[in-house]
Protein backbone atom coordinates (compact mmCIF):
# COMPACT_ATOMS: atom_id res chain seq x y z
CA UNK A 1 0.00 0.00 0.00
CA UNK A 2 1.47 3.24 -0.92
CA UNK A 3 0.54 6.85 -1.85
CA UNK A 4 -1.04 7.87 -5.00
CA UNK A 5 -2.90 9.83 -7.26
CA UNK A 6 -4.42 11.33 -10.35
CA UNK A 7 -5.52 13.55 -13.05
CA UNK A 8 -1.71 14.62 -13.44
CA UNK A 9 -0.17 14.73 -16.40
CA UNK A 10 3.32 13.87 -17.10
CA UNK A 11 5.04 17.45 -17.37
CA UNK A 12 8.38 18.35 -15.61
CA UNK A 13 6.14 20.54 -13.33
CA UNK A 14 3.56 18.05 -12.47
CA UNK A 15 6.10 15.17 -11.99
CA UNK A 16 8.00 17.23 -9.89
CA UNK A 17 5.07 18.03 -7.26
CA UNK A 18 4.74 14.51 -7.09
CA UNK A 19 7.88 13.60 -6.13
CA UNK A 20 8.38 16.50 -3.56
CA UNK A 21 5.62 15.17 -1.58
CA UNK A 22 6.43 11.26 -1.30
CA UNK A 23 4.43 10.43 -3.98
CA UNK A 24 5.93 7.97 -6.75
CA UNK A 25 2.72 6.10 -8.88
CA UNK A 26 -0.02 7.91 -9.94
CA UNK A 27 -3.14 7.64 -12.41
CA UNK A 28 -2.98 10.11 -15.53
CA UNK A 29 -4.55 12.13 -17.92
CA UNK A 30 -2.92 11.72 -21.30
CA UNK A 31 -3.16 12.76 -24.43
CA UNK A 32 -4.66 9.94 -25.86
CA UNK A 33 -5.89 6.39 -25.76
CA UNK A 34 -3.64 4.77 -28.42
CA UNK A 35 -0.82 2.14 -27.07
CA UNK A 36 2.20 4.21 -28.32
CA UNK A 37 0.75 7.52 -26.37
CA UNK A 38 0.43 5.61 -23.55
CA UNK A 39 3.83 4.33 -23.12
CA UNK A 40 4.98 7.78 -23.93
CA UNK A 41 3.39 9.07 -20.86
CA UNK A 42 4.53 5.91 -18.90
CA UNK A 43 7.53 6.58 -20.16
CA UNK A 44 8.03 10.67 -19.45
CA UNK A 45 6.47 9.71 -15.78
CA UNK A 46 9.46 7.13 -15.06
CA UNK A 47 11.81 9.31 -15.97
CA UNK A 48 11.43 11.45 -12.99
CA UNK A 49 11.09 7.86 -11.11
CA UNK A 50 7.22 8.34 -11.04
CA UNK A 51 5.25 4.49 -12.10
CA UNK A 52 2.13 5.49 -14.13
CA UNK A 53 0.01 2.34 -12.96
CA UNK A 54 -3.76 3.56 -14.36
CA UNK A 55 -5.65 5.78 -16.61
CA UNK A 56 -9.21 7.53 -16.30
CA UNK A 57 -10.93 6.21 -19.29
CA UNK A 58 -13.51 8.82 -20.86
CA UNK A 59 -17.15 7.53 -20.55
CA UNK A 60 -19.66 6.94 -23.09
CA UNK A 61 -22.97 8.04 -22.57
CA UNK A 62 -24.13 5.34 -24.63
CA UNK A 63 -23.44 2.66 -22.26
CA UNK A 64 -25.15 4.00 -19.74
CA UNK A 65 -28.20 5.29 -21.67
CA UNK A 66 -28.11 1.80 -23.45
CA UNK A 67 -29.02 3.82 -26.77
CA UNK A 68 -28.19 2.52 -30.12
CA UNK A 69 -24.19 3.62 -30.37
CA UNK A 70 -23.66 1.46 -27.04
CA UNK A 71 -22.21 -1.43 -28.72
CA UNK A 72 -20.13 1.02 -30.31
CA UNK A 73 -18.77 2.61 -27.44
CA UNK A 74 -17.78 -0.34 -25.91
CA UNK A 75 -16.02 -1.76 -28.69
CA UNK A 76 -13.78 1.95 -27.85
CA UNK A 77 -13.45 0.54 -24.47
CA UNK A 78 -12.55 -2.94 -24.88
CA UNK A 79 -10.14 -1.22 -27.61
CA UNK A 80 -8.39 0.85 -24.97
CA UNK A 81 -7.91 -2.18 -22.72
CA UNK A 82 -5.87 -3.78 -25.50
CA UNK A 83 -4.11 -0.62 -25.95
CA UNK A 84 -3.38 -0.33 -22.42
CA UNK A 85 -1.65 -3.64 -21.99
CA UNK A 86 0.31 -3.00 -24.87
CA UNK A 87 1.61 0.22 -22.98
CA UNK A 88 2.28 -2.04 -19.69
CA UNK A 89 -0.31 -0.17 -17.68
CA UNK A 90 -1.72 -2.52 -14.78
CA UNK A 91 -5.45 -1.54 -15.02
CA UNK A 92 -8.18 1.28 -16.01
CA UNK A 93 -10.22 3.60 -13.95
CA UNK A 94 -13.63 4.16 -15.30
CA UNK A 95 -17.14 4.62 -13.83
CA UNK A 96 -20.91 3.36 -14.86
CA UNK A 97 -23.11 5.89 -15.21
CA UNK A 98 -27.09 6.34 -15.75
CA UNK A 99 -27.64 9.76 -14.60
CA UNK A 100 -24.93 12.12 -16.17
CA UNK A 101 -24.34 15.35 -14.03
CA UNK A 102 -23.05 17.10 -17.25
CA UNK A 103 -27.00 17.67 -17.14
CA UNK A 104 -26.99 18.87 -14.13
CA UNK A 105 -23.46 19.67 -12.15
CA UNK A 106 -19.77 18.60 -13.01
CA UNK A 107 -18.20 15.35 -13.92
CA UNK A 108 -21.11 12.99 -12.94
CA UNK A 109 -21.50 13.92 -9.03
CA UNK A 110 -24.58 15.85 -8.39
CA UNK A 111 -24.02 18.53 -5.65
CA UNK A 112 -25.69 21.72 -4.16
CA UNK A 113 -24.00 25.08 -2.63
CA UNK A 114 -20.70 24.95 -1.32
CA UNK A 115 -20.36 25.12 2.38
CA UNK A 116 -17.74 26.85 4.58
CA UNK A 117 -14.87 25.48 6.17
CA UNK A 118 -11.82 25.88 8.16
CA UNK A 119 -8.89 28.56 7.80
CA UNK A 120 -11.51 30.33 4.83
CA UNK A 121 -11.21 27.27 2.69
CA UNK A 122 -14.93 25.63 1.25
CA UNK A 123 -16.61 22.09 1.03
CA UNK A 124 -18.25 20.42 -1.56
CA UNK A 125 -21.72 19.55 -0.15
CA UNK A 126 -24.97 17.76 -1.22
CA UNK A 127 -28.34 17.98 0.56
CA UNK A 128 -31.11 16.61 -0.80
CA UNK A 129 -34.01 18.77 0.74
CA UNK A 130 -32.14 21.70 -1.67
CA UNK A 131 -31.46 19.69 -4.43
CA UNK A 132 -33.49 20.36 -7.95
CA UNK A 133 -34.72 16.38 -7.86
CA UNK A 134 -37.84 16.90 -9.78
CA UNK A 135 -36.00 17.98 -13.09
CA UNK A 136 -35.43 15.31 -15.52
CA UNK A 137 -32.69 14.32 -18.02
CA UNK A 138 -31.62 12.42 -21.33
CA UNK A 139 -31.81 9.12 -18.73
CA UNK A 140 -35.42 9.87 -18.12
CA UNK A 141 -37.02 7.50 -15.26
CA UNK A 142 -34.49 4.40 -14.73
CA UNK A 143 -35.12 1.83 -11.99
CA UNK A 144 -32.33 0.00 -10.08
CA UNK A 145 -33.16 -2.91 -11.74
CA UNK A 146 -33.01 -1.33 -15.29
CA UNK A 147 -29.39 0.08 -14.31
CA UNK A 148 -28.01 -3.44 -13.15
CA UNK A 149 -29.01 -4.90 -16.33
CA UNK A 150 -27.27 -2.27 -18.50
CA UNK A 151 -24.16 -2.79 -16.04
CA UNK A 152 -24.28 -6.44 -16.59
CA UNK A 153 -24.53 -5.64 -20.39
CA UNK A 154 -21.44 -4.02 -20.29
CA UNK A 155 -18.86 -5.68 -17.67
CA UNK A 156 -20.18 -8.99 -19.75
CA UNK A 157 -18.70 -7.90 -22.84
CA UNK A 158 -15.22 -5.89 -21.19
CA UNK A 159 -14.40 -8.20 -19.06
CA UNK A 160 -13.47 -11.01 -21.25
CA UNK A 161 -10.81 -8.46 -23.29
CA UNK A 162 -9.48 -7.73 -19.88
CA UNK A 163 -8.91 -11.17 -18.51
CA UNK A 164 -7.00 -12.26 -21.89
CA UNK A 165 -4.89 -8.90 -21.53
CA UNK A 166 -4.73 -9.12 -17.36
CA UNK A 167 -5.81 -5.12 -16.76
CA UNK A 168 -7.94 -4.59 -13.59
CA UNK A 169 -10.86 -2.83 -14.60
CA UNK A 170 -11.69 -0.14 -11.57
CA UNK A 171 -15.05 1.20 -11.10
CA UNK A 172 -15.66 3.98 -9.36
CA UNK A 173 -19.03 4.64 -7.12
CA UNK A 174 -21.39 6.66 -8.46
CA UNK A 175 -21.33 10.01 -6.68
CA UNK A 176 -23.36 10.26 -4.71
CA UNK A 177 -25.17 7.10 -3.52
CA UNK A 178 -28.91 8.00 -3.14
CA UNK A 179 -32.39 6.32 -3.28
CA UNK A 180 -33.20 8.53 -6.71
CA UNK A 181 -31.63 11.48 -7.83
CA UNK A 182 -33.64 12.82 -10.95
CA UNK A 183 -35.58 9.95 -11.69
CA UNK A 184 -32.47 7.48 -11.56
CA UNK A 185 -32.66 4.90 -9.08
CA UNK A 186 -28.75 4.68 -8.56
CA UNK A 187 -26.70 1.12 -8.48
CA UNK A 188 -25.08 1.81 -5.47
CA UNK A 189 -27.31 2.43 -3.10
CA UNK A 190 -27.98 1.06 -0.35
CA UNK A 191 -24.49 1.00 -0.40
CA UNK A 192 -23.04 -2.78 0.61
CA UNK A 193 -25.58 -4.49 -1.68
CA UNK A 194 -25.23 -2.25 -4.14
CA UNK A 195 -21.72 -2.96 -4.02
CA UNK A 196 -21.68 -6.43 -3.60
CA UNK A 197 -24.19 -7.03 -6.69
CA UNK A 198 -22.02 -5.14 -9.14
CA UNK A 199 -19.12 -6.83 -7.85
CA UNK A 200 -20.49 -10.40 -8.84
CA UNK A 201 -22.16 -9.27 -12.23
CA UNK A 202 -19.15 -11.57 -13.70
CA UNK A 203 -16.63 -13.80 -11.82
CA UNK A 204 -13.26 -12.14 -12.39
CA UNK A 205 -10.19 -11.43 -10.85
CA UNK A 206 -9.82 -8.08 -12.53
CA UNK A 207 -13.28 -7.26 -12.08
CA UNK A 208 -13.71 -4.70 -8.85
CA UNK A 209 -13.25 -1.29 -7.82
CA UNK A 210 -11.82 2.15 -8.00
CA UNK A 211 -13.20 2.41 -4.15
CA UNK A 212 -13.92 5.82 -2.86
CA UNK A 213 -14.06 5.74 0.86
CA UNK A 214 -15.97 9.85 0.72
CA UNK A 215 -18.60 8.77 -2.01
CA UNK A 216 -19.39 5.25 0.03
CA UNK A 217 -19.76 7.37 3.38
CA UNK A 218 -22.05 9.34 1.91
CA UNK A 219 -24.75 6.40 0.88
CA UNK A 220 -24.24 5.44 4.70
CA UNK A 221 -26.71 6.79 8.08
CA UNK A 222 -23.42 6.03 10.31
CA UNK A 223 -20.13 6.38 8.27
CA UNK A 224 -18.09 6.30 11.18
CA UNK A 225 -19.57 2.94 12.23
CA UNK A 226 -20.08 1.72 8.97
CA UNK A 227 -17.58 2.07 6.44
CA UNK A 228 -14.95 -0.07 8.12
CA UNK A 229 -16.88 -3.22 7.73
CA UNK A 230 -17.46 -2.63 4.06
CA UNK A 231 -14.06 -1.65 3.27
CA UNK A 232 -13.02 -4.53 5.13
CA UNK A 233 -15.40 -7.15 2.53
CA UNK A 234 -14.32 -5.66 -0.40
CA UNK A 235 -10.42 -5.51 -0.08
CA UNK A 236 -10.09 -9.04 1.44
CA UNK A 237 -11.81 -10.77 -1.53
CA UNK A 238 -9.19 -8.67 -3.60
CA UNK A 239 -12.04 -6.35 -5.41
CA UNK A 240 -10.18 -3.04 -4.71
CA UNK A 241 -7.77 -1.79 -6.84
CA UNK A 242 -7.37 2.01 -6.32
CA UNK A 243 -8.59 3.63 -2.88
CA UNK A 244 -9.95 7.71 -3.09
CA UNK A 245 -9.12 8.57 0.67
CA UNK A 246 -11.14 11.14 1.61
CA UNK A 247 -13.79 12.02 4.18
CA UNK A 248 -16.86 13.68 4.88
CA UNK A 249 -18.92 15.18 7.41
CA UNK A 250 -22.82 14.20 7.55
CA UNK A 251 -23.77 11.28 5.37
CA UNK A 252 -26.91 9.85 3.73
CA UNK A 253 -28.63 13.18 1.85
CA UNK A 254 -26.60 15.42 3.96
CA UNK A 255 -22.77 15.73 3.67
CA UNK A 256 -20.31 18.17 2.75
CA UNK A 257 -16.43 16.70 1.78
CA UNK A 258 -14.05 17.76 4.44
CA UNK A 259 -10.32 18.18 5.13
CA UNK A 260 -9.30 14.26 6.04
CA UNK A 261 -8.74 14.87 9.76
CA UNK A 262 -11.58 16.35 10.68
CA UNK A 263 -14.30 14.50 9.22
CA UNK A 264 -16.91 11.64 10.35
CA UNK A 265 -14.47 8.60 9.58
CA UNK A 266 -11.35 7.53 11.92
CA UNK A 267 -9.08 7.46 8.96
CA UNK A 268 -6.32 5.75 10.80
CA UNK A 269 -8.55 3.19 11.37
CA UNK A 270 -9.16 2.85 7.80
CA UNK A 271 -5.93 2.29 6.48
CA UNK A 272 -5.66 -0.30 9.06
CA UNK A 273 -8.47 -2.01 8.24
CA UNK A 274 -6.29 -1.99 4.44
CA UNK A 275 -3.66 -3.21 5.50
CA UNK A 276 -5.06 -5.99 7.48
CA UNK A 277 -6.55 -7.26 4.50
CA UNK A 278 -4.02 -7.00 2.29
CA UNK A 279 -4.72 -4.18 0.11
CA UNK A 280 -1.52 -3.79 -2.04
CA UNK A 281 -2.17 -0.83 -4.27
CA UNK A 282 -2.73 3.03 -4.17
CA UNK A 283 -4.29 5.58 -1.50
CA UNK A 284 -5.46 8.56 -3.67
CA UNK A 285 -6.84 12.44 -2.43
CA UNK A 286 -9.32 13.43 -3.86
CA UNK A 287 -11.97 15.91 -3.89
CA UNK A 288 -9.64 18.49 -1.75
CA UNK A 289 -11.19 21.41 0.01
CA UNK A 290 -10.71 24.63 -2.16
CA UNK A 291 -9.76 28.37 -1.40
CA UNK A 292 -9.00 31.17 -3.12
CA UNK A 293 -5.44 31.58 -2.32
CA UNK A 294 -4.88 28.30 -3.54
CA UNK A 295 -4.45 28.52 -7.13
CA UNK A 296 -2.48 26.13 -9.65
CA UNK A 297 0.09 27.22 -12.20
CA UNK A 298 -1.28 27.24 -15.47
CA UNK A 299 -0.40 24.81 -18.31
CA UNK A 300 -1.03 21.80 -15.09
CA UNK A 301 -3.41 20.27 -13.40
CA UNK A 302 -5.68 21.87 -11.02
CA UNK A 303 -4.20 19.44 -8.23
CA UNK A 304 -0.67 20.99 -8.14
CA UNK A 305 -1.96 23.00 -4.93
CA UNK A 306 -1.54 23.31 -1.25
CA UNK A 307 -4.09 21.06 -0.66
CA UNK A 308 -3.48 17.90 -2.10
CA UNK A 309 -0.20 18.52 -1.13
CA UNK A 310 -1.56 18.11 2.80
CA UNK A 311 -3.76 15.37 1.79
CA UNK A 312 -0.19 13.34 0.44
CA UNK A 313 1.48 14.05 3.69
CA UNK A 314 -1.45 12.93 5.46
CA UNK A 315 -2.04 9.26 3.32
CA UNK A 316 2.04 8.84 3.94
CA UNK A 317 2.20 9.55 7.75
CA UNK A 318 -0.36 7.49 8.44
CA UNK A 319 0.95 4.03 6.37
CA UNK A 320 3.65 4.55 8.42
CA UNK A 321 2.01 4.88 11.79
CA UNK A 322 0.04 1.55 10.73
CA UNK A 323 2.97 -0.11 9.50
CA UNK A 324 5.06 0.23 12.36
CA UNK A 325 2.02 -0.51 14.38
CA UNK A 326 1.76 -3.74 12.48
CA UNK A 327 5.80 -4.34 13.09
CA UNK A 328 5.81 -3.49 16.57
Amino acid sequence: MYPGTQYFGTSRHEMEFLTRHGVTHFDATVDGYDSDTLARHKDEAAKHGVELEMIHIPWQDSIGLADEGRDEAIDNVCQWIENAAKAGLRGLNYNFLVLRASEGAGGGVQRTARRPGRGGSTYSSFVLAEYDNDKRYAAGEVSREESFERAKYFVERIMPVADVNNIQMACHLNDPPSQVLNGVEKWNFPVFDGLKRFSELVDSPNHGFNFCCGVASEGLEDPGKELPAIVKYFAERKKIFNVHFRNIRGGLNDFSETWPDEGDVNMHEMVKVLHEAGYEYMLMPDHAPHHADDVAPEGVTGRVRQAWAFQFGYIIALIQAVENESAG
